[in-house]
C-alpha cells in the first residue's frame, strides 16, 4: 500500500456497525425478560420454544427449528430440558420415523396461563410507542428475510 494515500478506517468504527446496536438490544431485551421468565423457571430459548408450541400445539423438531432459526444442536438440549419439566413430549412420527414430533403436554398448556402476561410486562420496559414498535418489527423481519 502506498504510504501517501490515506486509508479510511471509518467502516471499522463501532458507531458505524449495524450489528452492534442489534446485538446490544437483543442482549438487553433478553436480560429484561429474565425476572418474568425466572418465575416460570424458563430460559429465554425455552420460552420461545413454548411460544411456538402454544401457537401450533405440535410440530416436527425440524419445523420448530426453522421457525426459531435454531439448529438441532441448540434445539435438542432445550427440548430435552422442557420434556424433563413435563411441558412437552417428543415422539417419532408414526408415518415417518425420521421425523421427531414435538407436542405440548397438559402441563405445557397450563404453563401458558402463567405466561400470558409476560409480553405486556416486557412491553412496559421498552420505551417505544406502538407505531415505532410496529416499524421496528417490520424492519427486523425484512432484515431476517434478506439474510
Amino acid at each position: 500500500m502506498d504510504e501517501h494515500i490515506p486509508c479510511d478506517y471509518s467502516p471499522l468504527l463501532l458507531e458505524n456497525q449495524l450489528c452492534f446496536p442489534l446485538y446490544v438490544c437483543s442482549k438487553e431485551i433478553i436480560r429484561r425478560y429474565r425476572p418474568f421468565l425466572d418465575e416460570l423457571e424458563l430460559t429465554y430459548t425455552q420460552y420461545i420454544v413454548m411460544l411456538v408450541l402454544w401457537e401450533h400445539g405440535s410440530l416436527t423438531a425440524k419445523e420448530l427449528g426453522q421457525k426459531l432459526y435454531l439448529d438441532s444442536g441448540t434445539l435438542t438440549p432445550v427440548l430435552k430440558s422442557l420434556e424433563k419439566k413435563g411441558y412437552l413430549e417428543r415422539k417419532r412420527s408414526g408415518s415417518d420415523e425420521r421425523h421427531l414430533v414435538v407436542s405440548l403436554t397438559d402441563a405445557g398448556l397450563r404453563l401458558r396461563e402463567r405466561a400470558v402476561n409476560v409480553p405486556s410486562s416486557l412491553a412496559s420496559c421498552v420505551k417505544l410507542d406502538s407505531a415505532e414498535a410496529q416499524e421496528l418489527y417490520r424492519l427486523l423481519y425484512k432484515l431476517l428475510g434478506s439474510l
